[in-house]
């Protein structure tokens, strides 16, 4: 068996036209980069796309999770790319690099960052998945159904590899403290937790042996910086078959476009839409928020494919009703439940506009 890292690292250096998508050159030059990362042995393998605003580094090494080698060539790639977007005056460049030099490890210094070390199998399956204009949380509910619900995953019920559930790592982000729960056992305190989407986020999935099945950022830009400084934009990864929730049961929980925070300045509620690398552009008021999938077979360490599972018309059903459900959302304007509640405003621009007018409230009659 060969033991590989499998590592998504994002970051949003800039973009054309508004928050809505990498310049080319961009893709171009990060390219350029992992592929002299290859000729000097750093990783095996590389895949280098977008989703929406985000430029997605998706790489295959052998130098375990947190690497310092691995996630300095991110960094580095995530410099050279801010320079070129400054020198193409895009829009927002060098948005998620929050730190002025490269300390060890990338994480808390903006980009999101998944990873997974694990042992090859036989046919080793696995699912990216890249939102755009959305928080970590946004992986919770999607991830409850395939690993906990029999109704999304009937591997759950008739598959006796499957039959004693799932254990999931819990990050409080406000915090900085995990707890793990085991389902079916646990699974009330688990939606008592993950139910708050702002706060408690899915970050690890394992089997009940200890096989490593998912991995999300949960990267709060917000919270590092102390202020809005764009949406988190979450990658996840998810090992599929033998074992495991299969590839069909893994994309079905995502006909349910169900509600996420995000969408325009990081203010609003609402419906996260599936779409294809192509479809990945966030225009109607910075939404609505966007869901992409790709597969890799990876062998020997190296990644075959990627194939786009939500360019399929099976998933048009859960577009329209994105559509209608953001219709619905929009005529509330800036009234809740479509812009967010009070905790998550606090890190927005809202709280410069009401400090204005605190010395005009006086005592009630």
């Amino acid at each position: 068996m060969v033991k590989i890292t499998f590592s998504i690292i994002k970051a949003d250096i800039g973009s054309l036209g508004g928050h809505h998508v990498v310049h080319p050159e961009i893709i171009d030059l990060a390219e350029e980069s992992l592929e002299l990362a290859v000729e000097k042995d750093i990783i095996f393998d590389y895949f280098v796309c977008n989703c929406g605003d985000d430029l997605e580094l998706i790489m295959t090494h052998n130098k375990g999770e947190n690497s310092s080698e691995v996630h300095k060539l991110a960094w580095d790639t995530f410099l050279k790319a801010t320079e070129r977007a400054k020198e193409l005056h895009l829009y927002a460049a060098g948005q998620d690099l929050l730190a002025d030099a490269f300390s060890g490890n990338i994480k808390g210094m903006g980009p999101g960052v998944a990873e997974l070390e694990f042992e090859e199998r036989k046919s080793e399956p696995v699912i990216v998945f890249m939102m755009d204009k959305t928080d970590p949380g946004a992986f919770n509910l999607p991830l409850f159904r395939i690993f906990a619900d029999p109704f999304n995953t009937a591997g759950l019920v008739i598959d006796p590899r499957m039959n004693k559930g799932f254990d999931f790592l819990i990050l409080d982000v406000k915090e900085n403290k995990q707890v793990k729960l085991s389902c079916p056992a646990e699974m009330y305190d688990l939606l008592a937790l993950i139910g708050t989407t702002g706060r408690y986020v899915i970050k690890q999935i394992q089997t009940r042996k200890g096989m490593p099945c998912v991995s999300v950022s949960t990267t709060r830009l917000s919270l590092l910086a102390g202020r809005y400084v764009g949406k988190d934009d979450p990658v996840a990864i998810v090992r599929a078959q033998s074992g495991l929730p299969a590839v069909g049961e893994v994309l079905e929980a995502y006909t349910f476009p169900h509600l996420v925070a995000g969408w325009m300045r990081g203010s609003h509620y609402g419906p996260i839409m599936p779409v294809g690398l192509n479809d990945a552009v966030c225009t109607r008021f910075d939404g609505p928020p966007r869901i992409v999938s790709l597969g890799f077979q990876i062998t020997n360490g190296l990644l075959v494919g990627p194939v786009e599972y939500f360019d399929d018309p099976s998933f048009d059903r859960a577009r329209q009703v994105c559509n209608e459900v953001s219709d619905y959302m929009r005529r509330h304007g800036p009234f809740m439940p479509h812009r967010l509640g009070p905790d998550e405003m606090e890190y927005t621009t809202l709280p410069n506009v009401l400090k204005k007018l605190e010395d005009r409230f006086e005592e009630a009659s």
